[in-house]
């Protein structure tokens, strides 16, 4: 059974409209992918500790930012695999361009016995509602709309 996640949406009132914050996943796998490859910070969390201490932990981790609430839940959405995510929307206007990461280790290249370092994360980037839908893997595409519809309702 898949470990559930939890995640958080940075989102902020631009000109161009309601923009969202997205991280690229990092690692070589991910390197040259674009559409789909994009994802809101989010993580595992264990038994017993809370979803959003878990999204918030997370957010930091991926991202080098401090997230403060308040926080809109934004659901809870099973994916293919089966695992379920949850989200919080929160408005912030960080840089980008300033997002650092958590690393991870992998065998790279395959099957070489080597192994080297990556961020969880290469970069950030503020997208509208409609770019991050051609972002983020389908399955993510609820938690963009459930933002925008719950931050038209505000």
């Amino acid at each position: 059974m898949p470990k559930p996640s939890a995640g958080l949406l940075g989102y902020r009132h631009h000109p161009n409209g309601l923009e969202f914050l997205l991280a690229h996943h990092g690692g070589p796998l991910w390197a040259h992918k674009d559409e789909g490859a994009w994802t809101l910070p989010k993580g595992e969390f264990e038994p017993g500790e809370e979803p959003l201490d878990a999204a918030i932990r997370e957010y930091a981790e991926e991202t080098g930012f401090v997230a403060h609430g308040p926080y809109l839940p934004l659901g809870s959405i099973r994916q293919k695999s089966g695992k379920v995510i949850s989200a919080w929307a929160f408005e912030t206007d960080v840089d980008a361009g300033q997002a650092t990461s958590n690393t991870f280790e992998m065998e790279w290249p395959p099957h070489s016995g080597r192994t080297a370092e990556f961020p969880e994360v290469d970069r950030a980037a503020w997208f509208t509602a409609e770019e991050a839908r051609r972002k983020l893997p389908r399955g993510q595409f609820g938690f963009i709309e459930a933002a925008v519809q719950a931050l038209s309702e505000s």
